[in-house]
């Protein structure tokens, strides 16, 4: 089956967000392309908030909602109850009514299985067994605790989730139904698939709004209205607070003397909070941990125009009851879930492997480590770690890659045979090479950077080239205060706003040119008398001969054009 977060290929730009907000570093980089390392990734949706190219997208399950629909068997939705800070103005009344016409045969909502939870927790602290607890209905930080805290499997509450609590509740009341909760999480898809025959499908809140959108002609804003909302008399319903920080100890029975009850919410706190638990150092006490920040109210499938933490935590808060849902508990068999430890860690290199590493990264001592984090790794060895794996590829250090690229390129600047100045709008000197140095009679670029160019060189072609947009090109150029003819090409490079000048130090061919000139005009100056003489010589002669010299006049004047055009 594909993996709940996909990629689009065509989107990936190198940018490695997704990997700088990572918790666990579960992505691959290669072929320019981020890859999801599924064995390692605890499916908490950052990489898919974070993504500025919206290159990665999530599972869209409706087409398998819509065959068991078709299949005919009743479809029971179970309603996370974030949705009423999902979808403004709305309620269970008239998100049944929706869902209704989308053909599913009821809706419930699935803070009855949170109440049942809830019940269970309390029970589990007044039991007095266990010291520690940990709440067990976010299915990430299940994940995070199976992969990389396994020393903390022990204080993990041995129950289901208010989604599968719920599910098992509904396929017990509606025998043979399919059951489908939907809500604004990505990772209980995996919970569903990994715990078969409770959960038929899951949905995130962004698959169901995109089928009520095509479904209902006038979109999803002509189906809730605050306005239109009915005043719900009903007390029940205080397991609705689960999704906001605080909101299962909120719905527990009042706090027990002696014990302490805390409330863990996003990734960061979560795995610093279990770095605690593990340290052993806590007793009695109860942990509700929730992998976003602000609980599901902030899952990755909440709708990004919906992230409005205080005004979705006032809609729960609001929506919320005094008193529980009346509910008929499963036994505690039905109810108990084991997590098993999963593993995800990867061969870690030596020291001597990581330092081989960072030296290929231009790495050679500890004060090159800059530890920038814009490869997506907290440090520069984290990233050589990473390389080691297969994870990561060294061009991925963008401070290396770009020393590398301006040393590449003052490499070829500083060796071209050719002089090459370049210039800011205001025709500042920005980089001069070796060989204009030479040109000019320049001792150290230090002298001239940051200088007017007015300064070395007549400054008109270059303000020519901007305030006309046309560049020149080969145009021949005497220097005289250097006594030095250059060939000249001029860019100007309106995106980069600078200036380029490359210099062809053409003196001796130029020189040789203006000798070789001189000397035939000299040439044809002494053919020029030796024609006159000639022909004088040759007009006597002829006279005295009485022969015409027409003839012996054009064979001189051949000679003297043949002169002329060497």
């Amino acid at each position: 089956m594909n993996y709940y977060i996909q990629l689009k290929k065509s989107n990936c730009k190198n940018c490695y967000k997704c990997i700088r907000n990572c918790p666990v570093k579960s992505i691959r980089f290669a072929d320019h392309q981020a890859h999801i390392v599924k064995e390692q990734c605890i499916l908490c949706g950052q990489c898919f908030i974070a993504c500025p190219q919206n290159a990665k997208q999530i599972r869209n399950d409706v087409r398998t909602v819509k065959d068991m629909i078709a299949s005919g068997r009743p479809v029971v939705a179970s309603l996370a109850p974030s949705f009423v800070a999902n979808y403004e103005g709305s309620d269970i009344a008239s998100m049944r009514e929706a869902l209704l016409g989308l053909g599913f045969s009821d809706v419930e909502e699935t803070a009855i299985g949170a109440t049942v939870v809830k019940q269970e927790y309390d029970a589990m602290i007044r039991s007095g067994d266990s010291s520690v607890i940990i709440s067990s209905c976010c299915h990430t930080v299940n994940t995070l605790i199976q992969k990389y805290y396994p020393e903390a499997l022990p204080y993990l509450a041995n129950v289901l989730s208010p989604m599968q609590a719920h599910c098992l509740g509904i396929k017990e009341r509606f025998p043979g139904a399919y059951t489908v909760f939907l809500g604004p999480c990505i990772s209980k898809k995996d919970e569903a698939e990994q715990y078969p025959g409770i959960v038929d499908c899951v949905l995130t809140f962004e698959e169901l709004s995109e089928w009520l959108e095509e479904s209902a002609p006038g979109g999803l804003t002509g189906l809730f209205h605050p306005q239109d909302t009915k005043k719900d008399d009903n007390p029940q319903g205080r397991a609705r607070l689960f999704p906001i920080p605080g909101g299962i100890i909120r719905s527990m029975l009042p706090q027990l003397e002696g014990y302490h009850y805390f409330a863990v919410d996003g990734i960061e706190n979560c795995m610093n909070a279990l770095t605690n638990i593990v340290s052993g150092n806590l007793t009695n006490c109860f942990i509700e941990m929730s992998a976003c920040s602000g609980s599901c109210v902030g899952g990755p499938a909440m709708e990004k125009e919906h992230r409005m933490p205080i005004t979705d935590y006032l809609r729960i808060n609001q929506y919320a009851k005094e008193k529980d849902f009346e509910v008929q508990a499963p036994s505690k068999n039905q109810l108990e879930k084991h997590f098993a430890f999963l593993g995800a860690h990867s061969q870690m290199p030596g020291s001597r492997a990581i330092d081989e590493i960072l030296h290929k990264m231009g790495k050679a001592s500890p004060d090159q480590e800059l530890n920038c984090g814009s490869c997506g790794y907290n440090t520069c060895r984290d990233k050589a770690i990473a390389v080691y794996q297969g994870k990561a590829d060294l061009t991925m250090c963008l401070p290396f890659l770009k020393e590398k690229a301006e040393n590449f390129s003052d490499n070829i600047i500083f060796n071209m045979p050719n002089g090459v100045i370049v210039l800011n709008e205001d025709l500042e000197v920005q980089q001069i090479n070796r060989a204009a140095k030479q040109i000019l009679n320049i001792s150290h670029k230090g002298d001239i950077l940051g200088q007017p160019v007015i300064r070395i060189l007549n400054p008109a072609s270059y303000l020519q080239v901007m305030t006309a947009g046309r560049n020149i090109h080969d145009k021949l150029t005497y220097l005289d205060d250097y006594q030095k003819y250059v060939e000249e090409t001029i860019i100007y490079d309106r995106t980069y706003h600078i200036i380029i000048s490359i210099m062809k130090d053409v003196t001796l061919e130029e020189t040789s040119r203006i000798k070789k000139e001189n000397l035939n005009r000299q040439t044809v100056e002494i053919a020029d008398k030796v024609i006159e003489k000639q022909m004088r010589v040759v007009q006597e002669i002829a006279s005295l001969l009485g022969e015409t010299t027409a003839e012996t006049k054009i064979a001189l004047t051949n000679l003297k054009e043949s002169l002329k055009n060497e």
